[in-house]
């Protein structure tokens, strides 16, 4: 039998799942560029598109996508700031407690985030932190910093000694061997943190709702969830709104692919 008429059930296999996944996002799409009107009775296709809901999405959530843009990138030169350097001191210097570090990092995936907001909130409380774009910044960097450096980590592993040790023979200490050798080397595995930390703390929930009470401080996630209690049949602008939420995320995803290919491969197989 012919190979290609073999592998023809499988393609059309992961045609019809792929189908199934973008369903959701052109549906969101679909409706947001129709006016408003019930979820359930839009029309297969904009035949009618307008961007009403897109203007009003922008003037009325303008200040939130801000905020929730201040506190992702805030949170990826936080997190990265901190992990990068701890990853590299767990790669290269083998201390005693080095694996059980490790393990308490890995622990500390498995602990709900609601546990940890819920932990965080008298501290942040006394410490003035409540509706506060750095208090959540710092919540997100806190949920960020393991994952990122066990990820760097992996990756740093895999680097020969003997570049660094090259480095410093030529008279470079260990802070100049890190940043001119070691970063250089670890940027996919860095970028590829990075992003993940960013996807992160974009789409994060349940921090904000649980450390910011006002207006003032809200993130686009948050919007949304108040917008859709407050116009439940204004879906036009509420799609909107999400999809504006989803281009930063998509964009990201599209230039760093490669990063992510990369940093990810090289960090599994050391």
């Amino acid at each position: 039998m012919n190979p290609n008429v073999r592998r023809l059930p499988m393609t059309a296999l992961g045609v019809l799942f792929l189908a199934v996944m973008l369903f959701p996002v052109y549906w969101m799409v679909n409706s947001s560029l129709q006016s408003s009107s019930g979820a359930t009775t839009r029309d297969w296709f904009p035949l009618d598109a307008t961007l009403s809901g897109y203007a009003k999405a922008i003037t009325e959530q303008g200040q939130n996508f801000v905020t929730s843009l201040l506190i992702a990138l805030g949170t990826v030169v936080l997190t990265l700031v901190i992990a990068t350097p701890a990853a590299y001191g767990l790669s290269r210097f083998r201390s005693r407690g080095a694996s059980a570090f490790v393990l308490v990092l890995l622990v500390t995936q498995m602990i709900p985030a609601m546990v940890i907001a819920n932990a965080l909130y008298p501290l942040f409380n006394s410490l003035f932190l409540i509706n506060n774009v750095f208090g959540l910044i710092l919540a997100n960097t806190a949920a960020g910093i393991p994952f990122a450096v066990l990820l760097i980590r992996a990756f740093m592993g895999s680097i020969p000694r003997a570049l660094v040790e090259a480095a410093m023979v030529d008279g470079a200490g260990q802070l100049r061997a890190f940043v001119s050798i070691v970063v250089p080397i670890s940027k996919n595995a860095i970028v590829t943190a990075a992003l993940f930390t960013f996807l992160s703390a974009w789409s994060d929930f349940l921090f904000a709702l649980t450390l910011t009470s006002t207006p003032e401080v809200r993130p686009i996630t948050l919007g949304i969830y108040d917008y859709i209690s407050a116009n439940t049949q204004d879906w036009d602008t509420v799609m909107a709104t999400a999809v504006l939420a989803s281009v930063p995320a998509a964009l990201l995803l599209i230039f760093a692919q490669r990063y992510i290919a990369a940093g990810a491969v090289a960090g599994a197989v050391k």
